[in-house]
């Protein structure tokens, strides 16, 4: 495989964590019997067994894509975090937080193409 590839794979673990962080968010937000459920209920180990998955994917991306590019690509979950706040919990966007997302989309293509 070519590095674009690896890049977009490393891209896409970090929308598929983003998803687990919507999943603890979820989770959070619902009331629970006791402490164990709380920490025990699908939500939760379904997330972290997600997350245990993508850094595995992680680690596998980095052999092949250059140190310094792989913190940029992570800085995408910035993005879809936010992305997902909007459309699942109703959050709203400030023009400082879009004017910010901006910046980290320009660093991205920055960083990477140059």
């Amino acid at each position: 495989m070519s590095l674009p590839l690896y890049c977009l794979m490393m891209v896409a673990g970090v929308f598929i964590n983003s998803l687990s962080q919507l999943m603890l968010k979820k989770s959070a937000m619902k009331t629970y019997p006791n402490k164990l459920r709380e920490y025990l209920n699908v939500l939760v180990v379904g997330a972290y067994f997600i997350s245990t998955a993508i850094t595995l994917l992680y680690s596998y991306t980095y052999k092949f894509i250059p140190l310094s590019l792989g913190p940029v690509l992570e800085a995408s979950g910035y993005i879809f975090v936010a992305l997902w706040g909007v459309t699942v919990f109703g959050e709203k966007l400030s023009k400082k937080k879009i004017f910010a997302m901006c910046l980290i989309i320009a660093g991205i293509v920055i960083s990477s193409f140059f």
